[in-house]
C-alpha cells in the first residue's frame, strides 16, 4: 500500500484489521487533486482482452448513471440541478430530461423494478422526488411529486450540510426503498449528526421510516447482490488519523447492524477523540467484508450482470474511486473489480485493479471517477467529474 504509482491492471490488494498501523490523532494531509485537462497521448489501463474508450463528454458535473430498460442512460449533473438521458451504442443522442424540482440530485431509481417502471425517483440533497415515467421517455412527462417533503429541512433526516449526496435502491421484489445519508462531519458525535450516518428504510411512498442501519460515516453507493437481499454499500471513512487511517470499504450490510462510527472504526477500535465514550458498543461493531485503501474515497457501485464479459466477472462487484484530498501521496483515481467465491457467494476480501492512469507522472489528475453502471449491451460505463467524460469498458469478441 503506497500511492498511484503502484496501480495496475489486475493488481490485487488485501487489507485486513490485523494491518491497522496505530492512530495519529490531528494527522491531517492538505493534498487536493491538481485537476488538468487529458494530456495528449494519455490512455488508460485495462486488464488484457478489455477496450476502453469515451462513450459521451461535455458533462458538468456527472455524478451518478442509470441503465433504463430500453438500454437509455440517465446522469445526474448534480450542481447544475440536471438530469440527462444518453441514447445509442455511441451517445447519439442526450437529451435534458429534468431541471426544475432539483437540488443537488444524486441517486436514481426506477420503480417498480423490472421492465416497466412507472416512475424515476430521484434523491435530492434535502429531500425525495420522483417523476412519472414509462420506458423510452427522454423528457419528463410530468413535475416532480415530492415524497417524505415531512422529513426535509433543518429537523429532518436529510438536513443539509456535509455529506450531501444520497443514494437510493429499491428492494428486488419492490417491496421496501433505501436511502443512505452520510455524516455532517468527520467524527462528531453532537446534536448536528442525529439521523444522519445511516441507511433509511421506507414503503415506497416515502413513508414507514427506519433506522435499517447505523454508524456508517458516508455510504455513497448502495446496491442489492443479485439474485439474493443482500444490499452493500461504498463507504468513505474518517480522516485525521493518519494517511492508512482509517481504510474505506465495500461491505454487505447487516440489519441493524452497527459500523462503528464516530466512536469506533472495523470492529473495536476505538477512535482516540472518542476514547471512553459508549464502551457498550464495543463489541457490537460489524468488521466491514472489504476494506480498501485509506483516502480511496470510494463512491458509486454496481454489480456486474452483463454477459459480454468473460463469465468470471458475473455477479462481482465494480466501484468507483473518486480519489484522495487528504493523504501525503495520491491514491484512488480509478475503478476496481471486488471479487467473489461463486460457489459460497462471499466476497474474497480483496480488490483489483480495473481501469487504472488518471494520474500523470508529475501526480496531477484528469479524471476522477464517480458514477458506475452496466450498459444494456454488458458494457461498463462508469462517469468522472474531473473532465466530465463518460467511459465505456468493453470486452470485444
Amino acid at each position: 500500500m503506497d500511492d498511484w504509482t503502484g496501480d495496475a491492471p489486475g493488481a490485487r490488494r488485501k487489507i485486513t484489521v490485523n494491518d491497522l498501523p496505530s492512530p495519529g490523532s490531528n494527522v491531517l494531509a492538505i493534498n487536493p487533486p491538481r485537476v488538468v485537462s487529458r494530456p495528449p497521448g494519455a490512455e488508460l489501463g485495462v486488464p488484457s482482452g478489455f477496450k476502453v474508450d469515451i462513450y459521451a463528454s461535455g458533462f458538468r458535473d456527472s455524478r451518478f448513471l442509470l441503465t433504463a430498460p430500453n438500454g437509455d442512460v440517465f446522469v445526474t449533473e448534480s450542481r447544475v440541478n440536471q438530469i440527462k438521458v444518453i441514447r445509442g451504442d455511441h451517445a447519439e443522442s442526450i437529451q435534458l430530461f429534468a431541471d426544475a424540482g432539483l437540488n443537488k440530485p444524486f441517486g436514481l431509481a426506477f420503480y417498480p423494478p423490472g421492465n416497466n417502471p412507472q416512475f424515476l425517483y430521484v434523491a435530492n440533497t434535502d429531500g425525495l422526488i420522483r417523476f412519472p415515467y414509462r420506458t423510452g421517455d427522454m423528457k419528463a412527462r410530468g413535475p416532480a411529486e415530492k415524497l417524505a417533503a415531512q422529513l426535509s429541512g433543518g429537523a429532518g433526516f436529510l438536513r443539509s450540510g456535509g455529506h450531501w449526496t444520497r443514494d437510493l435502491v429499491f428492494s428486488p421484489d419492490g417491496g421496501k426503498m433505501y436511502i443512505s445519508i452520510g455524516s455532517r462531519s468527520n467524527d462528531s458525535d453532537d446534536a448536528t449528526e442525529a439521523h444522519r450516518a445511516r441507511i433509511f428504510e421506507f414503503n415506497p411512498n416515502g413513508t414507514g421510516q427506519k433506522v435499517y442501519t447505523w454508524g456508517i460515516r458516508n455510504a455513497v453507493g448502495i446496491a442489492f447482490r443479485p439474485g439474493t437481499s443482500e444490499l452493500w454499500m461504498s463507504t468513505n471513512e474518517r480522516d485525521e488519523l493518519g494517511d492508512d487511517l482509517v481504510p474505506d470499504y465495500i461491505s454487505s450490510v447487516q440489519p441493524g447492524g452497527f459500523y462503528g462510527w464516530p466512536w469506533f472504526y472495523l470492529g473495536n477500535h476505538v477512535d482516540p477523540r472518542h476514547k471512553g465514550k459508549h464502551v457498550d458498543l464495543a463489541e457490537k461493531v460489524v468488521v466491514p467484508d472489504v476494506l480498501v485503501q485509506s483516502h480511496s474515497a470510494t463512491l458509486n457501485l454496481c454489480f456486474y450482470t452483463g454477459d459480454q464479459f468473460p463469465a468470471e466477472y458475473k455477479g462481482d462487484i465494480f466501484a468507483a474511486f473518486h480519489g484522495s484530498w487528504n493523504r501525503s501521496k495520491r491514491t484512488g483515481y480509478k475503478i476496481v473489480r471486488v471479487p467473489f467465491d461463486h460457489a459460497t457467494g462471499k466476497a474474497l476480501g480483496e480488490y483489483e485493479d480495473f481501469v487504472t492512469g488518471f494520474v500523470t507522472n508529475r501526480g496531477d489528475v484528469w479524471g476522477r471517477p464517480v458514477g458506475i453502471a452496466v450498459a444494456k449491451d454488458g458494457a461498463l460505463l462508469f462517469s468522472e467529474d474531473g473532465n466530465g467524460t463518460i467511459w465505456r469498458v468493453s470486452y470485444p469478441k
